[in-house]
């Protein structure tokens, strides 16, 4: 078997193969191998091989042979970000020199259910460092450890982030899945700019323990794909009460699915009511505008009421708050600490010792920008203080009953969607990021109100992939899931990316 069989694979398809004896686990993990090493030298997208993933498949080949799969997931690999803790020979960085030889007390809830089915974790991602909450100066994809990633389709644009390595590794067919975590746009952005497909849960419907945390008000990990299919097997595989994460609580009150595949309806868009959110969500880039309004007309086609517009209330406040901000900062130092003193072994236990060691190799931790979000987290107080407080329910009042949730029920609505980002910008390791009125980003009200959202690809400007967002209410994702795949399988619009070092200039517009 070649390893170049593998590309745009599916898990059905890996699992045919599997069960007919055309290829083992062992093989697919060792083309997927060769995949990385041919190719991740142009992306920098994976940190690190797990050196064991070869032993692991051809344990589960046995185990396959003897009583059979354990189910979808059985011998197949996936990709986790690096910081998703797993307690092996791998490292559990966030791509940064600060926690090499850290060592978790166990595996994250989420990499030991990927175990439990059957996969075999093939390695770690790359990442914006720390995912991303180091610098307002960052370039998304960027690690000390990893060097700075590139996307798939154009070498010289951003992957976004920060979970790039996940998504750039399943657009260019280094996995079939990854996993990602987000905050606020780190699954959804560079989902989008990628042309995959990416999950961002509801708060509280994937653990976070074991997880290098941000804000465990807005933190979730979800999956990465280039089916939602597939993200919908691999998000089912993941989520659970786990008792290290209190957020999970809501699973034992409310069990939610374990099977998101029987959500999956080719004619799931019929009778939806569609809500498009065009304040302050459209009018950033006029193609991207214009890929969005052709998916609004084939929704209406495939038999969805398209409620044009349906914008969220509070939109601008959200924009303009910056309590946002106060909670991820005060959110950052509590919960880093909490995460740092529970390892096992580490060389650094306090944000504060972070801080320091980053001064201290400033050459290598900090040469294209500095530290200033983890410098301002630092000068927080407690979670007790006032000032988060009223910040953290100044968010969800804004997010929540004013904001989403007034717009699902004022328009009776089943889902709200709206373009999820421009295209890829040129890598600018001077200036950082440019997410700007051009780029545009619709994560921010999913991410606030701790909802889910999914990113589905929608087109292309020129070479660059362009992802349309489709979100709800809590826990609504057996519905994002349904009209995902409708959409997806109406549209086939993703292509495999072409490794183009540039594009060429044309007049603006």
């Amino acid at each position: 078997m070649k390893y170049m069989q593998l590309e745009e694979a599916t898990i059905d398809g890996l699992q045919a193969a599997m069960r007919e004896g055309q290829m083992s686990s062992h093989q697919i993990t060792e083309s997927y191998l060769k995949q990385i090493a041919q190719l991740d030298p142009l992306l920098h997208a994976i940190l690190e091989i797990n050196p064991d993933a070869l032993a692991i498949a051809e344990e589960l080949d046995r185990e396959r042979q003897a009583q059979g799969p354990r189910g979808p997931l059985h011998g197949i690999p996936i990709l986790l970000k690096d910081n998703i803790a797993t307690r092996d020979t791998m490292e559990t960085t966030a791509g940064s020199l600060a926690l090499l030889g850290s060592r978790p007390a166990r595996d994250a809830f989420v990499a030991a259910r990927l175990r439990a089915a059957g996969a075999v974790i093939l390695g770690k991602t790359n990442l914006s460092e720390w995912a991303n909450c180091r610098s307002p100066y960052s370039s998304s994809g960027w690690s000390a450890r990893g060097g700075q990633s590139r996307n798939p389709y154009v070498l010289d644009r951003t992957p976004s982030g920060s979970s790039s390595g996940s998504a750039i590794a399943v657009a260019a067919n280094l996995a079939v899945a990854a996993l990602g975590t987000e905050t606020d746009g780190s699954i959804l952005c560079p989902a989008s700019v990628t042309g995959v497909v990416g999950i961002k849960p509801t708060v509280g419907l994937t653990s976070r323990a074991g997880v290098i945390p941000i804000s465990h008000s807005q933190d979730t990990v979800g999956p990465f794909a280039r089916t939602v299919k597939d993200a919908a097997i691999v998000l089912a595989a993941i989520t659970g009460f786990d008792s290290h994460d209190p957020g999970t609580a809501p699973h034992l009150l409310n069990p939610q699915p374990e099977d998101y595949s029987k959500y999956l309806d080719v004619d799931g868009l019929r009778g939806a009511r569609i809500g498009v959110a065009r304040d302050r969500y459209f009018g950033h880039h006029i193609k991207t505008d214009a890929i969005i309004e052709q998916a609004l007309r084939r929704m209406r086609e495939l038999g969805a009421e398209i409620i044009d517009p349906a914008n969220i209330g509070t939109a601008r406040q959200i924009q303009e708050s910056t309590s946002e901000m106060t909670v991820l900062l005060y959110e950052l130092k509590a919960d880093m600490n909490a995460y740092l003193a529970e390892l096992e072994s580490s060389p650094l236990r306090t944000l504060a010792e972070v801080i320091a060691f980053h001064e201290a190799y400033a050459d290598r931790e900090m040469p294209l920008f500095g530290q200033e979000y983890f410098l301002r987290a630092q000068e927080t107080e407690t979670l007790h203080d006032d000032i988060y407080r009223r910040a953290l329910a100044e968010n969800r009042r804004l997010s929540r009953e004013q904001g989403i949730d007034a717009a699902m029920e004022k328009y009776h609505l089943d889902a709200l969607v709206m373009p999820m980002l421009g295209p890829a910008w040129c890598i600018d390791q001077i200036n950082g990021d440019h997410y700007s009125r051009y780029s545009g980003s619709s994560s921010q009200p999913a991410a606030l109100a701790g909802y889910p959202a999914i990113s589905v690809p929608a087109g292309f400007v020129s070479e660059l992939p362009v992802g349309i967002m489709f979100t709800g209410r809590a826990f609504s994702e057996p519905t994002l899931i349904k009209l995902a795949y409708a959409f997806e399988q109406a549209t086939q619009v993703r292509r495999m990316p072409r490794f183009l070092s540039t594009l060429p200039l044309h007049p603006a517009g």
